[in-house]
């Protein structure tokens, strides 16, 4: 029989290998998760996705090194509001009126979100940054139902759309911090069209705000949440959604930025955001999460970047991709994704399923081996196989092989997108979206719509709609098949 001291010596050894594997099965099945979002940045901004890129991003290129690059990732929208109401409920934004976002939560109060499926596994839950899927607004001195807190999130720290879209005030979980009582008058940038550079429009605007502060701001939050979370005896898991309202318009580059990059005040700013994203994995590795950590990094859409940009700083912000922000050509939605894990994806890896961020929600009850209600999620299919176990040959075998198509609208609301295999169709001519003309009347002889093959045409500019009219009627039939799930 062991004397008393050899029974506390076999105690404590018990006890710390149960903490040791706790923290191992913890590690292993449910990592904390940080997703971060950035806003209007283009596929050919990192250089991690274009080597010609004039904008340094090396904090951004450096998770694609240690992760997977999705090269076929892809917003349920082109704009933001669309693209983000999508990433959480995993539901396509046009089985909603995303419209109503100004004053009314587009998320139902019994909808499912990534945020919701989250807590339902233990998870420490929160968000910062820009929500922009709307409040039930009923004045800004009174609660703002509908919100984060209200859809799975335990705390949040943020603004309700883009920092150029006023009221400008913070909001702290469902209440303004200070209400939107002062004004700002308008504001545009000289030798950039009205909706580049410092643009943004006057309006309230709170007294404790200033637009030039709000990236760091909004980083300096972040960091708390992590540090906050990593000084907490419990061993929980953390789930933070960190959506940056950059480089979005107003673009503002703190002096440290001004005229660094080779894209003008566009890549400076960007480079500042670049920066933020570094100040945050800083933080995960200081507070030991690094490795216990799902880090996921992409955009909400497209830049708002035109031709005559291209041409002025040799900067091909879409990447090689035709079009741009709100378009329903590939630079409106594809975007660069990354998704990095230590020890569970291949560093400096990538994969070209096809993928949405619809699918977040069901890559994630997958990875937390949870199931998912029947009304949840209709349009999101698990890529967990593509980034842990992507095929030898073909890396996106596993997620080809049962996702269905992925269905869009334009930003304009005119024209809806199939994208299926190599195949995309386009259901009318024109952008759909912020490039010109966004909208064409078929003229005699014309095609009605737009067909590519984006293996051998990814810049979209042979339209063989009348050419294929069998793959037309097919990819026509499929795309009324999946808008017209409830």
């Amino acid at each position: 029989m062991p004397t008393s001291s050899s029974a506390f010596a076999l105690g404590l050894i018990a006890a710390l290998l149960i903490s040791f594997s706790g923290r191992d099965s913890n590690a292993a099945d449910s990592p904390h998760v940080v997703i971060i979002l950035v806003d209007d940045m283009g596929y050919g901004d990192p250089g991690c996705f274009n080597p010609q890129s004039k904008i340094p991003t090396p904090h951004i290129d450096s998770i694609a090194q240690r992760g997977m690059r999705f090269t076929d990732a892809h917003a349920p929208g082109p704009l933001c509001h669309m693209s983000r109401y999508g990433l959480l409920t995993g539901r396509y934004p046009f089985r909603t009126r995303v419209g109503r976002w100004p004053k009314h939560a587009l998320i139902e109060p019994d909808q499912m979100t990534i945020a919701s499926l989250a807590k339902s596994q233990g998870y420490a839950t929160a968000m910062v940054g820009k929500w922009h899927v709307g409040f039930e607004e009923q004045g800004y001195d009174a609660p703002l139902p509908g919100g984060p807190v209200d859809h799975g999130f335990d705390s949040f720290f943020g603004i309700r759309a883009s920092t150029d879209i006023p009221p400008y005030f913070y909001i702290r979980d469902d209440r303004a911090v200070s209400p939107p009582t002062n004004q700002i008058a308008a504001n545009n940038s000289e030798g950039w069209s009205p909706i580049q550079g410092a643009f943004w429009r006057a309006g309230g605007i709170a007294p404790d705000l200033q637009l030039q502060n709000v990236l760091p701001r909004f980083t300096d939050e972040a960091v708390g949440v992590v540090n906050r979370h990593a000084s907490q005896a419990k061993q929980q898991p953390l789930f933070l959604y960190l959506a940056y309202p950059a480089p979005h318009t107003p673009w503002l580059p703190s002096e440290a930025f001004a005229g660094k990059s080779g894209a003008g005040m566009y890549g400076d700013f960007m480079m500042m955001v670049d920066a933020q994203i570094g100040r945050v994995l800083d933080a995960l590795r200081t507070a030991d999460m690094e490795r216990d950590t799902l880090l996921i990094f992409t955009s909400d859409n497209g830049p708002t970047w035109y031709p005559k940009d291209v041409e002025r700083f040799d900067h091909d912000s879409a990447g090689g991709l035709r079009g741009m922000k709100a378009d329903a050509w590939e630079a409106g939605h594809r975007m660069p994704f990354i998704a990095r894990w230590p020890d569970r994806i291949a560093a400096s890896s990538s994969s070209d399923a096809t993928i949405c961020f619809t699918d977040l929600l069901a890559t994630f009850a997958e990875l937390w081996d949870a199931e998912l209600p029947e009304d949840a999620g209709p349009d999101s299919y698990s890529f967990l196989p593509a980034m842990l176990n992507p095929s030898t040959d073909d890396p996106s075998d596993a997620q080809a092989a049962s996702r269905p198509p992925v269905v869009m609208q334009s930003g304009n609301g005119r024209l809806m997108t199939i994208r299926s295999g190599d195949w995309k169709l386009i259901t009318g001519l024109g952008s759909g979206g912020f490039t010109k003309p966004n909208h064409i009347i078929p003229g005699p002889g014309d095609p009605q719509g737009q067909l590519y093959n984006l293996a051998t045409d990814r810049g979209e500019t042979n339209n063989l709609y009348d050419q294929k009219p069998n793959i037309v009627k097919r990819l026509t039939a499929q795309m009324k098949q999946i808008a017209g799930k409830p």
